[in-house]
């Protein structure tokens, strides 16, 4: 891209409690182009109910004998971003395909979605089901070589979609796996048939058998309506309404799973289980497993774990509360999960630029709502300085026009990124893209690092694996980006109490300190001296009470084309950005020794009497 100008801001940030400790940086704009910056994408109209997916699987229970198996659109159009990937949904042993209903919604703003429907009357064997997905999968990659498929599969889906990817290596295929079905010799489902069997055809335990499959099951919505302490009009009818909806599902459950039909499934459960386990070590794909710790059907959470030692390139992400039907439950987004853990793409590797999707409103409200405490706490300055030199409250000051890039230090354990991404979003509607270490992303080998599920809010607003092609590209793409030059050595601050050069002179302690580092993927592996010192640790530090955070953007510092081929004049815009940061620093020093609220109990006292949202005052400027 041709620059036809480039414009640096200083910028500073003060933590107060922490004397010695500045966040300092520079932003550098390159502005000029017209570029419109989208923070959210639009939301939809409201999504399916759970009372939608009865409806709809009611008119799929066929009574035909041995109805084929048969692949279907449950989109009105294709995808409305460029270059869509295919999505198949392989579903769970109901087989009505409907399983992904209220996620098709969102999924259709990305995906192209077929849904595989196996009626309950079909008895078509596990190898002929994964021939069927093989022969869709084949022809889709020869039609378009150069984007991945997707196989999203639930209990007996998940066994297919794994079998396809063992026999498929060479094909470019993402697995995203809801409580697979692998589990089954481990569940107490292997003891139903030999039961069923012998009981007389009166007593039919079809139902009761699979009760506990409905979402979240009819009695926790019940209790959960109870307990929200509505009026009690309002809850008498939100229970009928249960109740109501638990009657229909129970009689869609005596069409789909009669007693012979539950019979078959259970061994096609069981034939599916023994055929993917066998052939996990030939599956290459990239998979990303979703466990549900209140699966009553399967041991998914154990499942999840071993899948993940198993697999070469596999990722799991826990859901504690949920049960065995994932998707179908309150609260699962799909689109959110696939965005936080970085799974989407559109070619044949990660672009974190074209493949990124900003937050929805929602999205961004469950991320950010969690920190609004820690901001309450942080009481957070944003300073920023106009065109004409003036010193303004907030982001104003701040170039609308991108390519922007904030280039600052790093305070304690990285506690600045809490909050200048949302205040980006919150003030300017601008998508800040920052560039973090690549441990966030993935791993070279498990142990004591927090696993890569901790870091999927900071993934899911859009940060990025700091790399120099990395930056090119977000700085093409007129892209906000921040940027911390200290990295893990900045965060985890030296001149604490216990620091990494007290820890590394016990023997014990730098060995484990070395095997730490090794667990993530290397950064200035070639650079020596402090600025290739990435090793991680944990400082040890005296808690004390937390002080008030401080940023400041400083003035513009307007450059031209030649800075970029004469390295002297280079030198002269360095020269003359550290005299600016430097005076940046020497400005919030200063300044906030007239901040009354500096302390802690004085802002809290402001927040009492004026409310938790509103803005506490600072030092004059």
């Amino acid at each position: 891209m041709a620059a036809t100008g480039l414009h640096v801001l200083s910028a500073v940030g003060l933590r107060i409690g922490e004397k010695h400790k500045l966040s300092v940086g520079v932003v550098v704009a390159l502005p000029r182009v017209s570029v419109s910056v989208t923070a959210f994408s639009s939301e939809q109209r409201s999504a399916k109910s759970f009372r939608d997916y009865l409806e709809a699987a009611r008119d799929f229970i066929r009574p035909e004998e041995n109805s084929p198996s048969r692949w279907f659109s449950p989109l009105e159009s294709k995808a409305r971003c460029d270059r869509a990937p295919l999505l198949l949904f392989l579903p769970g042993i109901d087989g009505n395909g409907l399983g992904l209903m209220r996620q098709h919604q969102k999924l259709g703003q990305m995906f192209d979605i077929w849904c595989l429907h196996i009626p309950p009357s079909n008895r078509t064997a596990f190898p002929d089901l994964v021939r069927m997905v093989e022969t869709t999968v084949k022809s889709e990659s020869q039609r378009s070589p150069g984007k991945p498929i997707y196989l999203v599969g639930e209990s007996l889906g998940a066994c297919i979609a794994l079998a396809v990817a063992a026999c498929n290596p060479h094909i470019d295929l993402v697995l995203i796996l809801s409580n697979p079905a692998t589990s089954f010799v481990n569940s107490s489902l292997q003891h139903l048939p030999p039961l069923l069997k012998v009981l007389p055809h009166q007593l039919d335990l079809a139902f009761p058998s699979v009760l506990s499959l409905i979402p979240g099951g009819p009695l926790k919505r019940m209790i959960a309506h109870w307990v929200r302490g509505l009026p009690e009009n309002e809850t008498a009818a939100n229970i009928y309404q249960d109740l109501v909806t638990a009657s229909t599902f129970t009689s869609i459950l005596a069409d789909t799973f009669g007693r012979e039909t539950l019979l078959w499934k259970l061994k096609l459960l069981d034939s599916a289980s023994l055929f993917a386990n066998a052939h996990l070590h030939l599956v290459q794909a990239q998979t990303l497993i979703l466990s549900s710790g209140n699966d009553h059907i399967l041991p998914s959470t154990c499942e999840g774990k071993r899948l993940r030692r198993k697999l070469p390139k596999c990722e799991v992400r826990s859901f504690k509360d949920n049960g065995h039907c994932l998707f179908l439950e309150d609260g699962i987004d799909l689109v959110s999960i696939i965005k936080a853990t970085s799974f989407y793409r559109r070619g044949r590797y990660q672009d974190y630029i074209s493949d990124f999707i900003p937050p929805t409103i929602s999205e961004f409200n469950k991320c950010y709502g969690v920190n609004r405490l820690l901001e309450v706490i942080m009481g957070p300055v944003f300073l920023s300085t106009t065109v004409d030199g003036k010193v303004v409250r907030g982001l104003g000051g701040i170039p609308s026009e991108g390519p922007v890039l904030l280039v600052g230090n790093h305070m304690l354990l990285a506690s600045d990124k809490i909050s200048l991404p949302g205040q980006f979003v919150h003030e300017r509607n601008i998508n800040l893209r920052p560039l973090v270490h690549p441990m966030m992303f993935t791993r070279m080998r498990d142990g004591l690092l927090p696993d890569v599920s901790g870091y999927d809010t900071l993934r899911m607003m859009g940060s990025v694996p700091i790399s120099a092609t990395h930056l090119h590209n977000l700085l093409s793409a007129k892209s906000h980006i921040l940027l911390f030059p200290g990295g893990i050595r900045e965060a985890l601050h030296r001149k604490v109490v216990v620091d990494y050069n007290d820890q590394i002179k016990v023997p014990i302690v730098r060995e484990v300190l070395k095997r730490v580092t090794a667990e993530g993927p290397e950064v200035r592996g070639s650079v020596e001296g402090e600025e290739g010192n990435q090793d991680f640790h944990m400082p040890g530090v005296i808690p004390k009470c937390p002080g008030r955070y401080y940023y400041y953007f400083g003035k513009e510092i307007e450059t031209g084309e030649e800075e970029l081929r004469d390295r002297e004049k280079a030198k002269v815009v360095y020269a003359e950005v550290r005299k600016e940061v430097e005076r940046c620093i020497e400005f919030v020093k200063q300044r906030r020794e007239e901040d009354p609220y500096r302390p802690l109990l004085p802002r809290l006292h402001y927040h009492l009497k004026h409310g938790l949202l509103t803005q506490v005052p600072t030092f004059p400027f």
